[in-house]
């Protein structure tokens, strides 16, 4: 606050004109960054949370054409995977495990299965050294081919299993 002995009072509107731009910026500026930060995570790429489609035809039909070109020639076309795929073999990697009801796809949320595909697990477990034979899909497949063949898994699996999996996307989404 100035002092009232310093105060020029014939510049005295100058000084409250000034002032007032300067709050007009400001609230610009706010405006301007909050509007940003809002464009920014709503076209952010990638989904931030989904749900897999096992029931949409279509969606489970393009799944099934992914999965077939890019996901079976290791994880098997019936999703039975590779044997002894708990055990790491001579390269020290896991073989591809299956993502029938034998394996542990079904154990984890949505969200997870797509980003441990786009992003490989050494990426979403933060662990860069991380030797897998799984390759990273990010910028190979789109999200939505990614979305469409996790889709096709889960189309697969007995409704048991996939109602224990929809409990587990409930349990994510809540944490």
């Amino acid at each position: 606050m100035i002092h009232p002995l310093f105060v020029d009072r014939e510049n005295m509107p100058s000084l409250k004109r000034k002032q007032q731009i300067v709050a007009v910026v400001s609230v610009i500026g706010l405006l301007a960054a909050g509007l940003g930060a809002y464009w920014y995570t709503a076209t952010a790429t990638g989904p931030t949370s989904f749900t897999l489609r096992p029931d949409d035809s279509a969606m489970v039909s393009r799944g099934q054409q992914v999965y077939l070109a890019n996901c079976a020639s290791c994880h098997g076309s019936k999703l039975e995977g590779q044997p002894n795929w708990r055990e790491r073999n001579a390269q020290g990697m896991l073989p591809a495990p299956p993502h029938n009801e034998t394996g542990h796809t079904w154990h984890h949320p949505d969200d997870m299965l797509f980003a441990l595909t786009k992003y490989g697990i050494a990426k979403v477990a933060n662990m860069p050294d991380y030797q897998s034979a799984m390759p990273v899909y990010e910028g190979k497949l789109s999200d939505a081919d990614i979305t469409a063949a996790l889709s096709w898994i889960k189309s697969q699996w007995p409704a048991e299993i996939r109602a224990q999996q929809d409990a587990v996307n409930l349990r994510a989404k809540k944490n």
